[in-house]
């Protein structure tokens, strides 16, 4: 298998790039966040565009370099498969699935606080109008308990970062390639990809259903490398199927 960068994965590594070195060089950073970052539909900063541009964006230094590295990695081995357009198509669809599903669970999250909120003598608009000015009534606490922290970081929560997309390409990985080996830099014991990419997305739903952090950082958008993960393997097997369909046919 060669081992250079494909032309949509050094597209996509060209792009992460200068959007990175936009958001440490314009407004410390903020301005960019503001535009691209993908805020909760609710928060008045959320744009539509939002849903695309936060694939494109990363937090850290390191944040982009494990991405970008994977996306290498196992990124060049699949557009080897597929070419161009179709892993193309495929990353960004896997992006948008993880933005979805991380979206999903804090529309969760969020409308349970408010609908216990109101049934508590709340009144919605009150309620909405307290968050958008970034703040929460103290009283909120006593009320919701341990879902007070899930209620207000819903409502202000950002996600960035090209995980959720690199999830689904991991799983394509993992489908074409299975008996292949592979290490966590942490655990340099070589696993085979069909059991290695299951293991790491049972973590993250782990995560992301109880809050408590494995590997990655404890803001990490555990939901959406699931969504990410789940859209890529739902991709690789209606793709599987269609493919069979027609050979049948023909």
């Amino acid at each position: 298998m060669r081992q250079g960068i494909t032309d949509a994965v050094k597209h996509l590594l060209i792009i992460n790039v200068i959007m990175f070195i936009g958001t440490t060089a314009i407004g410390n950073g903020q301005s960019f966040y503001d535009w691209f970052a993908l805020y909760f539909p609710k928060n008045t900063l959320f744009q539509p565009w939002q849903v695309v541009t936060h694939m494109f964006m990363h937090g850290n230094f390191m944040h982009i370099l494990f991405n970008m590295f994977a996306l290498w990695m196992f990124g060049t081995a699949v557009e080897q498969i597929f070419g161009w357009k179709k892993f193309l198509t495929f990353y960004l669809l896997s992006g948008f699935g993880a933005a979805i599903i991380q979206v999903a669970f804090l529309y969760f999250q969020f409308n349970t606080g408010l609908e216990t909120l109101i049934a508590n003598g709340g009144s919605q608009n009150e309620i909405m109008g307290i968050l958008a000015e970034g703040k929460y009534n103290t009283a909120w606490q006593g009320i919701l308990g341990d879902n007070f922290e899930s209620f207000v970081s819903a409502f202000n929560s950002t996600m960035v970062g090209a995980s959720g997309a690199i999830m689904g390409v991991l799983v394509a990985f993992g489908m074409l390639f299975p008996e292949s080996k592979l290490m966590l830099i942490f655990l340099p014991i070589p696993i085979k990809a069909k059991y290695f990419i299951p293991a790491i997305i049972a973590m993250d739903l782990f995560s992301g259903l109880t809050g408590q952090s494995i590997f990655s950082p404890s803001n990490t958008a555990y939901m959406a490398h699931v969504g990410g993960a789940l859209t890529g393997f739902l991709l690789m097997y209606f793709w599987k199927k269609n493919e069979k369909d027609k050979y049948r046919w023909n």
